[in-house]
Order: structure tokens, then C-alpha cells, then sequence
């Protein structure tokens, strides 16, 4: 998002009569996205999933992850889409233009959706990890958790990096094709790009779907754990 949906908004109609907007100041409806949707989690969603379910808690934390990516595989979708559409309405080059180039009619206010859906995603998913890491560990290991979550976030940031680079030699390996992120978004294929992110993300969701299956929260009393038969009572399968 901090990258890609920067350098699409730039291929877009930035202006409204003779203000111009900011790409990356479209980030601000991830803010307000995040914002609204913790308000909408805690005070309205929850609640709601408790009394239907009629327990004390209502989402746990390993179903909010899960729906976090789900969220993520819709807002990768969307962006595809976004960019077919962008393509549709690119402005040719011109000679005597030399702003037209990789340029596109369609408004940047067709990024909203997809910052919208990025900002659910994180509320569900980084909050409901950092959530679980805390719960599931015991009192002198919860920093220890909180940083197996950052390490996590770091580790995703390296492997996009790492997944650009792969994408741009595998696309690019036949003379004279500029591969799916080339300089110029018109000559290029961001759309497949987000598609292949929205596969990879519904892979990690399958694999993802089975761990969680299989795990059993823990209950802690204090600094103990439970061992024994009691442990059994106090693991519950949530998801």
C-alpha cells in the first residue's frame, strides 16, 4: 500500500478544478478506515456476535485474523480492478504533452474502496495478532509475543520487496517487455500484480484456516498453567 497505491493514485486525475491532490494523501481513508472500524468492532460487531452466541466473548482473536484476510483478498481484488479500469481510460501519449505520459483519466477517488478494505484488514488482523501473542503467552513472555508480532509485519514487508523484484525478472525476461511495473503504468500490468497478491493471500488463508483448526487456546490462572487433566479443560477449540 505505502508503495503501489502511491504510484497508481499518481497515474490517475489528481485534480479537482485547480486543487491537486496528493497521492499518498489518500492514506488518510486507511487512517479513518482503521479508526471507524475499531469503533464499529468493540462498540457494535462484538457485542452483537456475543449475544447471538450467547458467550461472553465474541470474536475471537484467531476468526478476527482470519476475517482480516479475507478483507486483505477483497481489497487486492478491488485494486486489480481499479487498475483495469484505469487502463480503460489511460491517456495516450502526446507529443507535445509530456505530462500525458502514464497518466489516466479516472478519478484518485477510486482508491478509496480499496484504502477502505485495507483498513478493516489491519484492525482485524494486526489487532486481533498482537491480541492473541498477549493472551496466549504467559505474564514474563508477553514482550516476547508483541515482538513475534512486529517481526512478523517486518518479515512482510521484506518478502514484498523480495516478491516485486521476483515478478519484475520473471515479467521482464523476454527483450523488449517492460514486465507487469514498469515506470510508465500504461505499458504495464499492475492489475496482474494485484491479482497475484489476492491468490497468494487466499492460499495463506487455506493454510492458515487448517492451523487454526488445530490449535487450542490456553487459559492461564495467574503465572501457572494448567497441566494435567485440567488442561483440557481449560484449552477450548474457537474457530
Amino acid at each position: 500500500m505505502a508503495s503501489l497505491f502511491v504510484e497508481q493514485g499518481a497515474a490517475m486525475e489528481t485534480k479537482i478544478s485547480t486543487f491537486h491532490i496528493p497521492p499518498a494523501s489518500m492514506s488518510s481513508f486507511d487512517i479513518l478506515s482503521v479508526v471507524s472500524f475499531i469503533f464499529i468492532y468493540r462498540r457494535i460487531l462484538d457485542p452483537l456476535v456475543a449475544r447471538f452466541r450467547m458467550k461472553s466473548k465474541g470474536i475471537t482473536e484467531l476468526q478476527r485474523m482470519g476475517i482480516g484476510l479475507v478483507l486483505a483478498i477483497i481489497a487486492m481484488v478491488s485494486a486489480g480492478l481499479v487498475e483495469i479500469f484505469r487502463l480503460k481510460y489511460a491517456i495516450k501519449e502526446e507529443k507535445n504533452c509530456s505530462r500525458c505520459e502514464g497518466t489516466s483519466s479516472l478519478s484518485i477517488f477510486w482508491q478509496v474502496p480499496q484504502y477502505v478494505l485495507i483498513g478493516a484488514s489491519e484492525v482485524f488482523m494486526y489487532v486481533g495478532q498482537l491480541e492473541f501473542f498477549n493472551s496466549q503467552a504467559p505474564d514474563g513472555l508477553k514482550s516476547f509475543g508483541s515482538a513475534l508480532c512486529m517481526t512478523s509485519i517486518s518479515l512482510g514487508n521484506y518478502v514484498s520487496s523480495l516478491l516485486v523484484a521476483i515478478v519484475m525478472k520473471i515479467s521482464t525476461r523476454n527483450e523488449g517487455m517492460l514486465g507487469w511495473i514498469p515506470g510508465n503504468l500504461n505499458k504495464g500490468h499492475l492489475d496482474r500484480f494485484y491479482f497475484l497478491l489476492a491468490a497468494l493471500t487466499a492460499a495463506d488463508l487455506v493454510l492458515y484456516i487448517a492451523m487454526a483448526r488445530w490449535y487450542k487456546y490456553v487459559k492461564f490462572q495467574g503465572n501457572n498453567i494448567e497441566e494435567g487433566n485440567n488442561t483440557e479443560e481449560n484449552s477450548e477449540l474457537y474457530v
